[in-house]
């Protein structure tokens, strides 16, 4: 026993479990893991791009890694809510070429 009269327990006992970083889709709404997801991202110059690494500066964005999310997204206009910015249809269409373009690899 410790000197507050409480049982020693093993060390193991109090080690956390690490966190696992879970963000929202703003196309359906799923929380899931950020590994599991699309980040839209908005530079500092006002460019929209996807970003694979979830790395990158700027304001993001999550979506499902499908595309119907994507275009869940463009009806509810979460994207332009997330990203705080009106979104063109062209950079609607580059985001679809780069969702196909990244299930054929």
């Amino acid at each position: 026993m410790n000197p507050k009269g409480k049982e020693r327990t093993s060390r193991k006992s109090h080690m956390k479990n690490k966190k696992v970083p879970v963000r929202q889709c703003i196309g359906c709404g799923e929380m899931k893991h950020k590994k599991e997801m699309m980040r839209v991202l908005k530079d500092a110059e006002g460019n929209i791009s996807l970003d694979m690494t979830g790395r990158k500066n700027g304001r993001g964005a999550y979506l499902c890694i499908s595309e119907d999310c994507l275009l869940k997204a463009k009806k509810n206009r979460g994207l332009e809510r997330s990203l705080r910015v009106r979104i063109p249809e062209q950079i609607y269409e580059s985001l679809e070429e780069a969702y196909r373009n990244r299930d054929e690899q």
